[in-house]
């Protein structure tokens, strides 16, 4: 099965700078709209089982958005599994501030996700965010799937797919995060081993 994992387009607090995980929504900018009509028809011709996207409204529009592009038809259904990290008492606040005050916290969420302190802001553990989304992932193995598309968030999507792939906690940001609209692709035969074949790709924007 091959898995095709989208970030949603980017936002009003994407661009304002500000978390956004499960308790906070802010609508999708004018230019990422178009930039998702560019995903889908870069996506168009491959033959989609299901998309699933998050429940959360820029994810569900982000998925209708790429869905609406598609040659052939497939079922959209929305689920809490894809939702992005409860992050607590970062959501809604600025990079910058958090930064300021909590130093090391900001950095280790941006660069060694081990040494993050989820209590110390009432958010979820690594291992909460991380196992929901990879739980819902494996469910999908008793399914006649080949292709299925999954539009989710950047902070979630990162560590649960680093985490299928294999990667220890302090080198789930390695890469470093997932690009808004960009596309991951990992492939696997029996839902134990996952081989990564496309990482926060984004170059279909560059094309006419």
């Amino acid at each position: 099965m091959k898995l095709y994992f989208v970030r949603h387009g980017k936002t009003l607090w994407n661009l304002e700078r500000r978390f956004q995980g499960a308790s906070g929504d802010s609508p999708l900018l004018e230019e990422s709209i178009e930039t998702l009509k560019k995903l889908g028809k870069y996506l168009q011709e491959i033959p989609f089982d299901v998309i699933y996207s998050s429940d959360l409204p820029r994810a569900v529009t982000s998925a209708q958005i790429i869905q609406s592009q598609l040659k052939d038809s497939c079922p959209l259904k929305e689920t809490p599994s894809l939702r992005e990290w409860q992050l607590g008492k970062l959501e809604g606040e600025k990079f910058a501030t958090l930064k300021a005050i909590y130093p090391e916290q900001m950095n280790a969420l941006r660069s060694n996700l081990a040494k993050f302190d989820s209590t110390m802001f009432g958010a979820e553990s690594v291992y909460q965010t991380t196992q929901r989304t990879i739980h819902f992932v494996k469910s999908l193995q008793n399914q006649n799937f080949d292709h299925v598309l999954i539009v989710g968030h950047g902070a979630n999507l990162t560590a649960s797919i680093q985490s299928l792939l294999g990667y220890h906690t302090h080198l789930l940001r390695k890469n470093g995060g997932l690009a808004n609209a960009s596309l991951t692709i990992i492939e696997t035969n029996d839902f134990e081993t996952f081989t990564l074949k496309t990482w926060n790709d984004t170059s279909y924007q560059k094309n006419d």
